[in-house]
């Protein structure tokens, strides 16, 4: 039964290089480096990168010094260093030292000291001093196994000569013992000032001046078993020595040499061959197996309980009863004493799902699928069998009475006074909703269900009747919301954050400063556990877990945060199992086991984000660049990449990030796991990347920045710019010469337009003159026609009224002086004074009508043009007849006559023809 520290594997997948990892060391940038058989390994916190072996052979060794790295391989060793884009080079010291190398020789292992930096292989140790790059070397006529530094001491084993030690450069025989002749030593360990050699199978040994002194250690029979053997072995920070086994894992030894953890496959390593160990320095133990890499967090103050085998299921619940740690599950509720190593045993019974854990006064319940069980020690009897108990509670004011929520509803348990011992009394009648969630206030009630929402219950004062139900509007249901009563308040919690039931208790209201106890993003579970012993309220999430407190002084609520996430809980969601133990100790469910972690020590390291990379792209190539002076990239540039990770092996969260391009979006990006990003298609101009990181709840102390600017398209450059300031100019002297002499064209044209205009301006009066003088002529003809008109009215009303008297004195012919009279009258009638008057004044109206008619037909007459005149005026026969002094009938020969002689057709109108001449 053990519970051991987290661990981390890495595959080849994640990796990406080869299977077998021969030696770990840490630089001083805190970078993790691994010799694999494919190369070097370079790991950054957040990401993994190979640099491939250079002689394209199995890297044996590795060792970080100060800043550089360095190897071992076939037939060749070297350092590494970093260039300004933050890519590691190779300089191979053995071809560059020109070493004479002993056919196949392999550099398995590599050490420092002051300024020498050891590499050994199976023939020789070489001996190289980095400040005047000499190198001296220590030969062997047999086989030098390894090489161990203890303080500033290189020891090493010569296989059937014994235990050397290299002094002033020179080798120096320790012990000669058979057994260190024959046996593999793994270690040299320095114990109470006493040297300690490890081997492969028979164990410790203390070196004294008399020989070999075995260890009288405290070992368990699996380290006794002669089929463990011991491939690796580590002196840790805190006394223990960790062993690395060939086929059975990892072993770890307290400074008693008592087995502690025992920890392979089955526990959660990849791989039970451990070639290389290591300690970095945040005290995580790193494993090079046989195939892949392991990181177990030694420091971490988290322990995992790992159901290997299956017996216990998954834990719905957990209680440390008089010391006795219980363990609720869907196979049963088991037990074991909390301080001993032994395994977990199941409570005869108790088979099937167990749901709560539920301390009451001095009496542990079992809340089960088959009813609820009362628990003494190891053993459980069933007092009710009403299926699926969900929860118990104490009715408040009456101690002989518990409150217990079931599938089918609310059911009280009674304490016989009597036998004092618990028995089922009654269902709660009136209410027959699961009740998985409850809470008591008042005489009230409240039950959450997940998928209707909570409800309040108002019971009578002996808890056998629901007197009233109502559902609560006001709170909406939601996956997995759970009620928690904590500091005399009921909370409840769910996506949307945590409600709190008012003092009227009318309704619940969302308190802004608990739910930060429930982020909507990384919501998986409202169930809330109120640790009365510490007086915390507790969340879960999908990052961590968060606590309430409030404080004494101020009365306000403080929320605290320890970063736990979900992928290390692996609890049954909305079931979880959480268990206040000891202190600051406490226990939380999986579905594999359980975790137990310490509260007090869970720190927030401070770590800060690193650039690591940064590559341009352009259409043919890429390339890293230098991150220690600005960037300035072409035009050409297709995308700009960078890589980043923090330092944080020590967490138990991935890794986040958060970046933003200053000089194109100022705002920060979502955050995301992703170590890399890529702008494509940049436009020209200034900008500064900055990336910060969080682990868990603890964001970077830092943000790293990197600036870079896009140089301008070709045609945007100074010398372009110049050139088309000098185009412009010479264009606009051009374009000035040009507009010059056309706006000289245009006057001109202006000019002669304006004349034109004025010219026809000049015509347009004298034709509106003459408009004008035609308009008085025509006014005058119109008045001549007026004037002709009324002649012409005047000579027939005159020669009317002649011609009437004439008739009248013809009546009175006999009468003397009667024909004087006629002939003035006659004379009267054919005045040609009056024709001329009518002449004169039609010519004024009709100007040349007269000539007009007398061209066309120079046969007419003169009465004949009279004739024409008056039918010019549309006068009838009858009003010309006394014009001509004769009769209508006389009138009408004269037409006839003229058609004649102006030969018309008969079917055309005299009249019309001379209006229209």
């Amino acid at each position: 039964s053990q519970e051991l520290p987290p661990i981390v594997n890495y595959s080849t997948d994640d990796y990406g290089a080869g299977n077998q990892n021969w030696s770990i060391s840490q630089g001083q940038n805190n970078y993790i480096y691994v010799a694999n058989h494919q190369g070097l390994l370079e790991f950054n916190g957040a990401q993994w990168t190979l640099y491939p072996s250079p002689n394209q052979t199995i890297l044996r060794s590795v060792k970080a010094v100060n800043d550089r790295v360095y190897t071992g391989s076939y037939m060749q060793f070297g350092y590494w260093e970093y260039d300004s884009r933050g890519l590691l080079n190779y300089t191979d010291l053995s071809g560059k030292l020109k070493l004479d190398l002993v056919e196949d020789e392999q550099f398995w292992n590599i050490h420092a000291v002051d300024e020498f930096v050891i590499f050994q292989s199976l023939n020789t140790i070489y001996i190289y001093n980095t400040s005047d790059a000499s190198i001296k070397t220590i030969g062997t006529a047999t086989t030098i196994t390894k090489t161990f530094l203890l303080g500033k001491t290189i020891y090493y084993q010569e296989i059937n000569q014994g235990l050397f030690r290299i002094v002033d450069g020179q080798p120096s025989l320790v012990t000669d013992h058979t057994i260190l002749k024959t046996s593999e030593i793994v270690n040299v360990i320095d114990r109470d000032n006493s040297l300690v050699v490890e081997t492969q199978k028979e164990g410790f040994f203390y070196v004294t001046s008399e020989g070999l002194q075995p260890m009288d250690l405290n070992l368990s029979s699996s380290l006794d078993d002669q089929d463990v053997t011991v491939y690796s072995s580590l002196v840790l920070k805190n006394g223990n020595v960790a062993l690395g086994t060939i086929g059975k894992g990892l072993m770890i030894l307290n400074s008693e040499g008592k087995l502690i953890e025992s920890i392979d496959l089955g526990d959660g390593l990849s791989n039970n061959t451990v070639l290389s160990l290591f300690e970095d320095a945040q005290s995580n133990l790193w494993l090079g197996l046989d195939n892949g890499i392991d990181c177990l967090k030694l420091a971490s103050p988290v322990r995992r309980y790992q159901d290997v085998n299956g017996k216990l299921g998954t834990v719905y619940a957990s209680v440390l009863y008089k010391d006795i740690l219980y363990l609720g599950t869907n196979q049963g509720l088991f037990y074991k004493s909390y301080e001993s190593d032994l395994d977990f045993e199941l409570i005869e019974g108790t088979n099937g799902q167990v749901w709560c854990l539920k301390v009451v006064g001095d009496t542990l319940f079992a809340g089960h699928n088959a009813g609820t069980f009362q628990v003494t020690g190891g053993s459980a009897s069933l007092i009710s069998n009403i299926p699926g108990t969900w929860d118990i509670q104490n009715v408040a004011g009456n101690y002989r009475l518990l409150l217990q929520g079931n599938f089918s509803g609310l059911h009280i348990l009674e304490k016989s006074e009597k036998t004092n011992s618990w028995r089922y009394r009654n269902k709660l009648e009136g209410f027959d909703n699961s009740s998985r969630y409850f809470e008591q206030m008042g005489s009230s009630v409240y039950v959450s269900h997940e998928y209707k929402g909570v409800y309040e219950i108002t019971v009578d004062s002996e808890y056998r009747n629901a007197l009233n139900v109502k559902r609560l509007e006001d709170v909406k249901k939601g996956k997995n919301a759970a009620l928690q009563i904590f500091n005399n308040q009921i909370f409840y919690g769910s996506p949307k954050g945590v409600f709190v039931l008012d003092d009227n208790r009318q309704k619940f209201e969302k308190k802004e400063s608990y739910s930060q106890l429930l982020n909507e993003a990384t919501y998986t579970s409202g169930k809330l556990f109120s640790d009365t012993s510490m007086n915390r309220l507790w969340s879960f999430s999908e990052t961590g877990l968060k606590y309430l407190e409030i404080e004494p002084l101020s009365g306000q609520p403080k929320i605290d945060s320890i970063s736990l996430p979900f992928q290390l809980r692996k609890e049954m969601t909305g079931f979880e199992a959480f268990a206040h133990l000891e202190g600051s100790s406490y226990l939380i469910g999986s579905s594999k086991g359980y975790l137990v972690f310490d509260l007090k020590e869970f720190k927030d390291p401070a770590f800060q984000v690193e650039l690591t990379k940064v590559k341009q792209i352009y259409p043919d190539r890429s390339q890293f660049i230098s991150l220690k002076d600005k960037a300035e990239f072409k035009n050409s540039v297709e995308g700009i990449s960078f890589n980043y990770g923090v330092i944080a092996f020590g967490g138990y969260s991935q890794p986040e990030f958060q970046y933003r391009l200053l000089g194109l979006y100022d705002q920060w990006s979502d955050w995301s796991k992703s170590t890399s990003e890529q702008f494509k298609n940049l436009p020209f101009g200034d900008y500064v990347f900055e990336v910060r990181g969080r682990v868990g709840y603890t964001l970077s102390t830092n943000s790293a920045r990197f600036e870079f600017s896009i140089a301008k398209p070709w045609y945007l450059t100074n010398v372009m710019l110049l050139f088309y300031a000098l185009g412009i100019i010479a264009f606009s002297i051009f374009m000035h010469q040009v507009y010059k002499r056309y706006y000289s064209r245009q006057r001109q044209k202006l000019i002669e337009q304006n004349e034109r205009e004025i010219a026809l301006r000049t015509l347009e009066n004298e034709q509106e003159l003459m408009e004008l003088k035609n308009e008085k002529l025509q006014q005058e003809i119109e008045s001549k026609n007026r004037e002709l008109a009324i002649s012409t009215m005047s000579l027939i009303k005159k020669n009317e009224f002649l011609s009437d008297i004439k008739e009248k004195l013809k009546d009175e012919e006999n009468g003397k002086g009667m024909k004087s009279v006629i002939k003035v009258i006659d004379k009267n009638l054919n005045n040609n004074d009056d024709w001329k008057f009518f002449e004169e004044a039609f010519n004024n109206a009709d100007k040349d009508f007269l000539k007009k008619v007398k061209v066309k037909h120079p046969s007419l007459t003169s009465n004949d043009l009279k004739l024409c005149a008056y039918l010019r005026l549309n006068l009838s026969s009858k009003e010309i007849a006394p014009l001509l002094n004769i009769s209508p009938r006389s009138v009408e020969v004269k037409r006839y006559r003229l058609r004649k002689k102006m030969d018309l057709p008969h079917e055309e109108n005299l009249t019309n023809y001379i209006l229209e001449m």
